[in-house]
């Protein structure tokens, strides 16, 4: 299959914004051996503002915009320095590609980025995305534009035609209600359709590091669902749940399935 995973600011650090190695050497390990069976895969990866948090010993994320700039051009190095002597213990060579939201709306650049990805991917090279947070101040938490990597992961598995987007959040998946505050709140296991419910269950963003929520997730969902593409939401603290997901098929999280004919 050609799968694109999403991997969160929560999975990939801890609160501080340092570094959470064991975790993400779980994932790099699980995503080698998913393109030694066979798989093509692209990593959506957030983390890059939340690792420079942690790189320059900021005490959170910062609220102006040059300090997040500095963040993201600090934490991106940071970021792909960690992917690339990682994945390379595996055999796997890594490519960088950093979007603005004009990158992907307008047609000659988003085409642009459609050669590039699916060149890569014909090299047997893994991409990883993230948004040129560094100098696309409109992109870094502003609404009107894409904003956050959610959306971002749809856009980027639309390009390329996936079969399947895996967004490895800090929770398990869609619940009926938010299982931090409810104890009866019970997990979705699949969703045919985005319905005003399933909306009003959506909440703000959970992660102090992060910019994404439930909401954004489910807009990710309504994009990959109308191209025919599968979405997962599964917990990232778990990255060998990858392997039930892609390999078994196994209900885990919640799928979201894609309108494809016969389905």
């Amino acid at each position: 299959m050609k799968i694109v995973v999403k991997v969160g600011t929560s999975t990939l650090a801890h609160p501080t914004g340092r570094l959470n190695i064991r975790r993400v050497e779980g994932l790099v390990k699980v995503l080698s051996d998913l393109k030694n069976a066979g798989h093509k895969l692209v990593l959506v990866s957030s983390g890059a503002i939340g690792m420079g948090v942690g790189k320059l010993n900021l005490p959170g994320r910062p609220a102006d915009m040059p300090t997040k700039q500095a963040a993201a051009a600090v934490g991106q190095c940071e970021l792909m320095y960690t992917y690339d002597k990682l994945f390379a213990q595996y055999n796997h060579t890594v490519a960088q590609l950093l979007l603005t939201a004009e990158d992907v709306n307008y047609p000659t650049r988003r085409q642009n980025f459609v050669n590039a990805v699916s060149r890569l991917l014909e090299l047997n090279a893994l991409p990883v995305v993230n948004e040129n947070d560094a100098v696309a101040t409109d992109e870094v938490g502003v609404a009107t534009t894409i904003g956050e990597n959610d959306t971002l992961s749809a856009i980027v598995a639309q390009c390329v035609g996936a079969e399947l987007l895996i967004l490895l959040s800090d929770i398990d998946g869609l619940y009926t209600a938010d299982p931090r505050r409810d104890d009866h709140a019970a997990l979705i296991p699949e969703v045919r359709e985005i319905t005003p419910e399933l909306r009003a269950l959506a909440g703000k963003p959970g992660s102090a590091l992060g910019t994404g929520g439930m909401a954004t997730k489910l807009k990710a969902a309504e994009i990959a669902m109308a191209c025919g593409c599968d979405m997962v939401i599964a917990n990232g603290q778990k990255p060998e749940l990858l392997y039930d997901i892609v390999t078994d098929g196994a209900h885990t999280g919640t799928r979201f399935i894609g309108r494809r004919e016969g389905r």
